[in-house]
């Protein structure tokens, strides 16, 4: 099977592959930091420690009111969208 032939959730730059859920307030967050269409950039941070165990991705308002530290390990948050400047 080849790539090109791939449809669905399996084919590559579906919006599945980025898309992660805030830890908090639960919403969408998209990883590449801006959504088809959009015209504004959504930072999305993380924890380096609890990132792959926990999926322990915020969004900039939970991590503003987290005071940008980690409710599981206390370990400072990172930010995991690119940062495009023009």
């Amino acid at each position: 099977m080849t790539v090109g032939k791939m449809r669905g959730v399996n084919a590559m730059g579906t919006l599945g592959w980025t898309t992660v859920r805030c830890r908090i307030c639960g919403r969408l967050l998209d990883l590449s930091g801006q959504r088809p269409g959009s015209r504004r950039f959504e930072p999305v941070y993380m924890c380096p420690k609890c990132a792959k165990t926990l999926d322990a991705y915020f969004c900039a308002a939970d991590a503003r009111s987290l005071k940008y530290r980690c409710p599981f390990c206390g370990s400072e948050l990172v930010l995991a969208t690119p940062v495009i400047t023009e």
